[in-house]
């Protein structure tokens, strides 16, 4: 079997695949939550436009989005989580991104 880039492995858990044992982990403690109503709105894979496409000497340039590993409500306030073992350049750069243009969002590293 092909070693992972970043030694991480993927695992399913209630037919969803995640890309590592530590997000699987957090799926479940978060389903836990929710479960008891300490959290509402859960959503896996959650998509934010960072940057609108548009038109460059004729050429169009795609949007740019920061994709989550989790948001939900908690106490009337939206979170967003993301869990990171190994945090890449793009990443560091698309938090950022996010961080500057959603200020009204709880974000979270795990």
């Amino acid at each position: 079997m092909r070693q992972n880039k970043y030694h991480n492995q993927k695992i399913a858990i209630d037919g969803i695949n995640f890309d590592s044992k530590k997000e699987a982990r957090r799926y479940k403690e978060l389903k836990l939550l929710e479960r008891a109503k300490a959290i509402t709105d859960l959503k896996l894979q959650p998509k934010y436009l960072l940057q609108s496409k548009f038109r460059y000497k004729g050429e169009v340039q795609r949007a740019v989005y920061y994709i989550a590993d989790f948001s939900y409500i908690q106490n009337g306030k939206a979170i967003v989580e993301d869990v990171k073992g190994h945090k890449t350049e793009v990443y560091k750069l698309k938090r950022k991104l996010f961080l500057s243009k959603y200020r009204d969002i709880d974000f979270r590293e795990i």
